[in-house]
């Protein structure tokens, strides 16, 4: 599965800033950026990322995947520590 067709999907739902995927065949990484995510819980921000593509997941296009999910004052905090320069 192309990168660039998770990335369309989350861009389609989802209001974002920022967003991050990386990975190959069918293991997945995401790093999604959002002030829609302010007040959600961590688990609740994961689920707003993980809904676009649970039929990807569902039909196992998808078989891995890590979702870190931030607004953009939790991402101005956290980023140095996720993608060091």
């Amino acid at each position: 599965m192309p990168i660039s067709q998770i990335e369309q999907l989350l861009k389609d739902a989802l209001e974002l800033n920022e967003l991050y995927v990386k990975g190959e065949g069918s293991h997945f990484q995401v790093i999604a950026v959002s002030a829609q995510f302010d007040g959600a819980s961590r688990v609740k921000k994961q689920q707003m990322v993980y809904a676009p593509l649970s039929a990807l997941i569902a039909d196992g296009t998808v078989h891995a995947l890590s979702i870190k999910a931030f607004t953009p004052e939790e991402w101005q905090r956290e980023r140095k520590f996720l993608m060091p320069e």
